[in-house]
């Protein structure tokens, strides 16, 4: 985790549900574009996957670039 200060902890990644939250879909739909490679994920082990914010935030710039 990154530090911002000297109480405070920035999460770096989050759970494919969580993903689905932030971005509006359902966790069905965050499961499908990890398992198609449209949403980049880190597997840790045979029954978790993580999701890093920073490619969030790149997979949504990339797409309001693309005027999706």
């Amino acid at each position: 985790m990154q530090k911002i200060d000297d109480n405070v902890t920035e999460r770096l990644t989050m759970t494919v549900e969580q993903a689905g939250d932030a971005l509006g879909i359902s966790r069905a739909t965050a499961y499908m574009l990890v398992n198609t490679g449209r949403l980049p994920a880190i597997r840790i082990s045979d029954r978790r996957i993580i999701i890093p914010i920073k490619a969030i935030s790149e997979l949504l710039a990339s797409a309001s670039k693309q005027g999706i």
